[in-house]
């Protein structure tokens, strides 16, 4: 977008209103009213001419490989104007690596392709930044350092479990001894050796 010297005259005077405040006369106004409706329609013809040179682009990329001379003229114009290129424009260039132009177009599309898989990656990465800044607040030095430590719950003392009545000791009681308690097991009583033996009668 170029401006004449007319444009540029205005939007010095529109810089220095806003730079310095001051009581903008009704011609000042109406110059930078002119001027911004020009810088509209500067803009918007810029996005139809945008739109249609794309629509060019994929009609010689449909051709291909007939349209290989105008295709590459084509592609080098919209890179120029701040277009990137797409996975068909690589699959394209790779399919005319032959040709010495469109080889050194594929180089520079790849660089781009690869600037902008970086700025994606890097924008990711400082979407998750403000999460993992949180758990530093844990560590020493950090948040968590200023608040007074907590004291862990004091756990209630067990009450004590009342003794059996009849297990309870007894001081005039002597304890038994085991022997006293299992008395020693009797020896059965062998059978004698020789059975007396009955005399028949008679």
């Amino acid at each position: 977008m170029a401006f004449g010297a007319e444009e540029l005259r205005v939007l010095r005077r529109a810089l220095a209103l806003a730079l310095q405040p001051s009581p903008a006369s009704a011609e000042d106004v109406q110059d930078c009213l002119r001027l911004a409706e020009s810088v509209d329609e500067a803009a918007r013809e810029g996005a139809r001419l945008r739109a249609f040179l794309l629509a060019d682009l994929g009609r010689y990329r449909s051709a291909l490989p007939g349209s290989v001379a105008g295709y590459l003229a084509l592609l080098e114009e919209v890179l120029v104007a701040g277009y990137r290129p797409v996975p068909d424009d690589l699959a394209a260039l790779r399919a005319l690596r032959g040709n010495p132009a469109a080889a050194a177009l594929l180089d520079r599309c790849r660089t781009l392709a690869e600037q902008d898989v970086r700025t994606r990656l890097a924008g990711r990465a400082a979407a998750v930044v403000p999460q993992s800044r949180t758990r530093l607040l844990a560590l020493p030095g950090g948040r968590a350092a200023d608040e007074p430590a907590k004291k862990p719950a004091e756990r209630p003392a067990a009450a004590p479990k009342p003794q059996s009545p009849d297990r309870s000791p007894r001081p005039d009681r002597p304890i038994p001894t085991p022997g006293e308690v299992f008395p020693p097991r009797r020896k059965p009583t062998p059978p004698p050796a020789n059975p007396p033996q009955q005399l028949a009668a008679g």
